[in-house]
């Protein structure tokens, strides 16, 4: 099956010693952290005094935004790369002073070490179409733990049923695969992964044809 470009050997150090962090992440730079904000504005009730976790931080394509945003010290992020996040951290924030580095974390498995229990929104914008499938499932099972948190949002490609096997065109031109990223995904397997969870999917448009879908956990 298909690998992710971000898992070859030293992907990372070379984007980064040829100056090219914002490349890692893809393109549309601007547009899609502020579509990321909106989202989360928007969808997910997103305010000032609330604790967001940044699930693949990458360069802080949200995270220059929402560090503005947020009370200094709201925003965490994860990354299977911490240096990309240091690199963003540099180059990125009007004001580094309202993040302390520490708050950027190393974490290529969703098991989230080191975040505080005082996460109340997550987001994972472009991540899992880089991943396998299961993925999904990992992150939504291990981000149960935070008890304060409100709402999980998360964007996949979807392909419908009869042509998820193929490659599919997506509504922005973008091809998706079933076993190589870019992936793509029966939303009957996205159900199916938020087992415990109450999903919605938003009609919005999103760069590349990206669905999202708002996951808020199901009282016990």
């Amino acid at each position: 099956m298909g690998r992710s470009p971000y898992l070859a050997p030293d992907f990372y150090g070379k984007a980064l010693a040829e100056g090219r962090h914002r490349a890692i992440v893809g393109g549309r730079w601007d547009e899609t952290g502020r579509a990321q904000m909106a989202a989360l504005t928007e969808v997910g009730g997103l305010a000032p005094h609330h604790h967001l976790l940044d699930i693949g931080a990458g360069a802080l394509r949200l995270g220059c935004k929402a560090v503005a945003y947020l009370e200094p010290g709201h925003y965490w992020g994860t990354d299977a790369s911490r240096d990309l996040m240091l690199a963003g951290h540099a180059a990125e924030l009007a004001d580094p002073a309202r993040l302390d580095p520490a708050q950027l974390i190393e974490d290529d498995a969703f098991a989230f070490p080191g975040v505080p229990e005082t996460i109340t929104h997550a987001i994972a914008f472009a991540v899992f179409p880089h991943l396998p499938n299961d993925c999904l499932a990992q992150a939504l099972t291990n981000l149960t733990r935070f008890l304060r948190l409100e709402v999980f949002l998360f964007t996949v490609f979807l392909a419908p049923e009869g042509k998820a096997q193929q490659p599919y065109r997506q509504p922005d031109g973008v091809v998706t695969h079933p076993d190589r990223p870019p992936r793509h995904m029966l939303e009957a397997d996205v159900q199916t992964a938020a087992k415990g969870w109450d999903l919605t999917k938003h009609d919005r448009m999103l760069p590349r044809g990206q669905v999202l879908f708002e996951a808020r956990k199901r009282p016990a």
